[in-house]
């Protein structure tokens, strides 16, 4: 039996209870940043990172959801950073959910489903609110993120290590390639051979 099994076994035999992201976090807007100077603190869009400006808005971790433009493009960010207007920022409640933890809950709930514009796709914070999720005990959070992150990083390694195979394939390629079609061209009949 796993870990993750018997932390479920002892402490929630009878199942898990599901909540709302409105129970867990306050959904909260960004806000514009061109006031700021430059600085190290990364400005988050729903298309990632913009810039960097001199201040954060927000100081704890959150899980960032694209308000505008790219709905299943979440953000996990631990530390200090800014967001506009097209990006929603967590406030979660960490006595009852883990940060990262929720982070991958919500990354399984394909919330480009819930688009409400028939333009560019756009979330509110109302149908956010009421994304269900489960919320075991945090022990049982904490190993699931662990279990989790290990396979992250697994996958990170081996995307680093095929895109170096197949990069190398690729010169090999082009090189065989070259040679192979590399051919001596034949002079025509009655030509100088000077």
């Amino acid at each position: 039996m796993s870990k993750l099994d018997e932390l479920i076994q002892e402490l929630c035999p009878e199942g898990v209870e599901y909540k709302s992201l409105g129970e867990v976090a306050t959904i909260k807007n960004g806000k514009d940043y061109k006031h700021l100077g430059t600085g190290e603190i990364p400005v988050y869009g729903s298309g990632g990172i913009m810039t960097y400006v001199d201040a954060p808005s927000f100081t704890k971790k959150s899980v960032l959801i694209p308000r505008k433009g790219s709905l299943s493009n979440l953000f996990y960010v631990e530390e200090p950073f800014w967001n506009v207007d097209t990006i929603f920022y967590t406030d979660i409640q960490e006595e009852k959910v883990v940060p990262k933890y929720l982070y991958y809950c919500l990354s399984k709930q394909h919330l480009e489903d819930l688009n409400q514009a028939g333009g560019v796709p756009s979330l509110t914070q109302k149908v956010l609110n009421k994304v269900l999720i489960p919320v075991p005990p945090l022990p049982v959070q904490e190993e699931v993120v662990q279990i989790l992150d290990t396979f992250a990083e697994l996958t990170a390694e081996l995307t680093a290590e095929l895109t170096a195979e197949l990069t190398a394939r690729k010169k090999q390629y082009e090189y065989y390639r070259d040679k192979l079609l590399d051919f001596k061209e034949l002079k025509p009949e009655g030509a100088d051979s000077n």
